[in-house]
């Protein structure tokens, strides 16, 4: 027996894999693709094998000769005033030299019918199985479940309706008699949650949609608020994002007859004004209002979809006095499948509107503003909805000015008078300027106006389209509010659509533009 001492330590190898241990996810993923890859080989290979076999059944099938004083595939005479006939050494069968195929032994030769006899079982390998090659596969393996998404709630919460049951710990009852008398009873659970849990509608979605904004409520307040019903559908073509407000359940009544009057009020955070508001009717007397009213935001990019949060408020008007905030819900806009309409029905929350003070005391749209979200993005100026055509039948460039959306308040009101201006540029004249009718007090104006230009369609290509919305003042200059130049020139969404434009004649083009405040040297006329 050798000595241990002399002898070389073997080289270190990997643990052995315990038998009980299972297969993470990703390895078990990893063995079902290598199987899914294996099985797909295996039906191309079956399909190539049938391939084969069915021209080795034609052959068979178009034999027209007997093998011996005749060509066994093609049926010519053999022998004297024939061709020379050649034997295959598989079937003993006589075919002519045409028809013959050369096996690999240079001496030897094979009908067609043998020689494709012999591919098949080659390829299928059922000359060593004498028969069809058996493969069987294993089945692939099962996938855990995807573990539950983890609930964010405040220290100390439990909720009682998102979590399972838990199942009571089983333990000796030695062990459990000796805890219980060294450290007294075991404590219980309280049976109320506290007030600050995430409530759950019925169809399972919570109703605080955006965890950014943790509000004090009272719990009194909280069970009494009520419920709200709605739909929220984006138009990806259209840029439109649609709110239908169906309907409010027991809401809390804040008149002295028990009642409330109540509306909904719609703004889209971070960036709250009067031009992204919106709000339903008042309907009188009632604590389960029933709206069905669908309220539109038009011009919504996609990526505003992505950052921007929906705040729904319920309040109650008041003739006489300050309107009274009952509750509201948040819905994070990038939650939305786009071109698909999602339901919610959820409690409203006693989230305070006010965030800050300015200057001495809350008022108009201060209330909404985000501390967090302040600063974050330049204020906008509005967008314009254009359509461009080209009419090759006339010769002539139909400019559409479709509508606004969002354009900054420019009067004391809060509100602007908009009107829109286009001029085609340069050396068009008088002729080359129009401008649309006059909307009172709208941040949200709808034109539904064309203007022609009679020019040629290789003329379009030097010129530049100007476009300029401004807002109306009565006994002094007009301010400016936003504008946009189409042309050649021109760069993004701009130059698309006026390329666009130039390229499909005689086919309307719809775009929404951007508008911006530049209007240094006078580039927009007033």
């Amino acid at each position: 027996m050798m000595s241990r001492c002399g002898a070389t330590p073997p080289p270190p190898t990997a643990p052995p894999l315990n038998p009980g241990e299972e297969l993470t996810d990703e390895e078990t993923r990893i063995i079902n693709d290598v199987l899914a890859r294996a099985a797909k080989m295996d039906d191309l290979e079956r399909q190539r094998i049938h391939l084969l076999s069915v021209r080795l059944e034609d052959a068979r099938r178009t034999a027209c000769g007997d093998g011996r004083s005749s060509c066994l595939l093609c049926g010519a005479a053999l022998g004297a005033g024939g061709a020379a006939p050649q034997l295959c050494v598989r079937c003993g069968k006589h075919v002519c030299g045409a028809c013959a195929a050369r096996s690999d032994a240079a001496s030897s030769c094979l009908c067609p019918i043998c020689k494709q006899h012999q591919e098949v079982q080659k390829r299928s390998g059922a000359w060593f199985f004498k028969g069809p090659a058996p493969r069987v596969l294993p089945d692939p393996l099962p996938l855990a479940p995807p573990p539950p998404p983890p609930l964010t709630v405040p220290d100390g919460a439990v909720d009682e309706e998102a979590s399972p049951p838990r199942q009571p710990e089983r333990r000796p009852v030695a062990v459990q008699e000796k805890k219980e008398a060294a450290g007294g009873a075991l404590p219980t659970s309280t049976d109320s949650p506290p007030s600050s849990l995430a409530r759950h509608a019925p169809d399972g979605t919570s109703s605080r949609e955006d965890e950014d904004d943790e509000g004090d409520e009272d719990s009194d307040d909280a069970t009494t608020l009520g419920s709200l019903e709605f739909s929220l559908l984006y138009q990806q073509d259209g840029h439109q994002l649609q709110c239908c407000v169906i309907r409010a359940k027991g809401l809390k009544p804040m008149d002295s007859n028990g009642l409330s009057d109540p509306y909904v009020k719609l703004h889209l955070l971070p960036g709250a004004s009067k031009s992204n508001k919106l709000r339903t009717k008042t309907l009188k007397n009632t604590l389960n209002p029933t709206w069905n009213e669908t309220l539109v935001y038009h011009g919504i990019t996609q990526d505003e979809m992505s950052r921007k949060t929906l705040r729904l408020s319920v309040s109650d008007e008041d003739k006489f006095g300050h309107n009274d905030f009952i509750g509201e819900t948040r819905v994070a806009l990038k939650k939305l499948a786009f071109d698909r309409k999602k339901k919610f029905n959820v409690c409203l929350e006693r989230v305070l509107p006010v965030k800050k003070a300015v200057g001495g005391q809350s008022r108009g749209m201060a209330l909404y503003e985000d501390d967090a979200h302040e600063g974050e993005e330049p204020a906008e100026r509005g967008r314009i909805l254009v359509s461009l055509r080209y009419d090759s039948g006339r010769g002539r460039l139909i400019v559409g000015v479709v509508r606004c959306a969002h354009l900054a308040a420019m009067d004391a009101n809060g509100y602007s008078d908009p009107f829109v201006k286009v001029c085609l540029k340069p050396d068009m004249g008088k002729k080359a300027k129009n401008k649309t009718q006059i909307k009172k007090k709208t941040l949200n104006p709808e034109f539904q106006e064309e203007f022609s230009y009679d020019i040629k369609h290789g003329e379009l290509a030097k010129k530049t389209l100007d476009i300029s919305v401004w807002d109306y003042d009565m006994g002094k200059s007009n301010d400016f509010i936003g504008g946009c130049q189409l042309g050649i020139r021109a760069e993004g969404e701009c130059l698309k659509h006026w390329y666009e434009c130039l390229k499909n004649k005689d086919e309307s083009i719809e775009r929404w533009h951007l508008l911006i405040h530049d209007n240094s040297g006078g580039r927009f006329d007033d």
